[in-house]
């Protein structure tokens, strides 16, 4: 059998590659039911951020009235924050059936579409004979595949929960912070609360994007090597099956135990570049209540504000740093998704590859 040595493509290529397999679901015979799918779990995003505006009033009311020692109006609070809890977890629950299902469904599609293309004709049997990143196809499409279409329904969902929530969320810092008045200085700054969320957000997220910048290699080395061991434990479990050569399998085992070593050091890799990503989440965490807090001390105690403009404001504080902060939290996420993808796309353009051996790549059709 002959075919053309295959060629790593660059990232730009797989990533084409996946989204040109993976968006039949969205484009074919299923489309009607993938987009009535999004359809709900975007408006599922836009209510909860109706709620969230509502429970983020709802503090500044409350403590309003803490402030006031007003017992009344404290229990009619408490009233008023009944309905809004319960509407809070009925579209949580709805949120994740909505995403579960779409990832379920789109799921199921890639994966008979991988699995056909795979077991096309004799596909798979020349597989084994060509170099590349798709070693052992059915963990790719086991897998990989899952982690291909599951992770781009919650990066989106979120990237739009953010961008929603950053733009309402502002609005609240802008009218609720006011003007810091800086006396000794004679200076009055507007919108103070809104520039040193932006401020804040953008430290952090280079920080992140900084430390994390490897992460993504990191990944793929560690998928690299499992794939390695997997495949190496494959042929060693049928050598034994069918090989009586004490020498043969004396080398099997040399082969295993070095693929197993490469595996435990790209996993030591991936924990420190993990550890030293939840460094700069936890601490954010952490202190950036508190920074929203101490931002707004000088005009409660000035008289400005009311302690339930304060915990208001410090509550939009946070919002408004965890939404500009989407690819801070995401990071991980996406270095992972990427990983999975590309490997996705290599075992498509693999079978591309056998198909049409001297042709351009064509995607097998729906």
């Amino acid at each position: 059998m002959s075919l053309d040595p295959y060629i790593a493509p660059d990232e730009r290529r797989l990533i084409a590659r996946f989204f040109e397999g993976a968006s039949g679901f969205w484009r074919g015979r299923s489309a009607w039911r993938a987009w009535l799918l999004a359809l709900l779990m975007i408006s599922t995003v836009i209510a909860q951020l109706v709620v969230q505006y509502q429970l983020n009033y709802w503090n500044r009311y409350f403590f309003n009235a803490i402030e006031r020692r007003d017992s009344a109006e404290i229990i009619n609070q408490i009233i008023i924050f009944l309905p809004i809890a319960a509407t809070n977890i009925i579209l949580a629950v709805l949120s994740v059936w909505g995403r579960m299902t779409t990832q379920r469904k789109w799921r199921e599609w890639f994966s008979r579409h991988l699995y056909e293309y795979w077991l096309e004709k004799v596909h798979s049997r020349q597989l084994q004979f060509m170099e590349g990143e798709h070693q052992n196809p059915e963990y790719r499409i086991a897998e990989d595949a899952r982690l291909a279409t599951d992770l781009p329904i919650d990066l989106t969902l979120g990237l739009l929960s953010s961008l929603l929530t950053a733009i309402t969320f502002i609005g609240v810092l802008w009218n609720v912070g006011g003007v810091l008045v800086i006396s000794r200085l004679n200076l009055e700054v507007r919108g103070y609360l809104v520039l040193a969320v932006v401020s804040y957000s953008l430290l952090i997220t280079a920080t992140m994007m900084i430390i994390g910048r490897h992460l993504t290699h990191v990944l793929a080395d560690s998928k690299r090597a499992e794939a390695q061991l997997r495949a190496i434990g494959s042929k060693l479990r049928e050598h034994g099956e069918s090989s009586t050569s004490r020498g043969d399998k004396d080398d099997d085992g040399k082969a295993i135990g070095v693929a197993l070593s490469a595996v435990i050091a790209k996993w030591l890799a991936l924990c420190w570049q993990l550890m030293r990503m939840t460094l700069v989440s936890q601490t954010n965490l952490l202190i950036a209540p508190v920074i929203g807090l101490l931002l707004c001390m000088p005009n409660y105690l000035a008289g400005t504000m009311s302690l339930g403009e304060v915990v208001q404001a410090a509550a939009a504080f946070v919002i408004v740093q965890s939404a500009f902060n989407w690819i801070t939290d995401s990071y991980a996420r996406l270095a992972e998704w990427t990983s999975s993808a590309n490997r996705v796309a290599s075992l498509l353009l693999a079978l591309d590859q056998i198909r049409e051996p001297h042709g351009p790549d064509q995607p097998i059709e729906k």
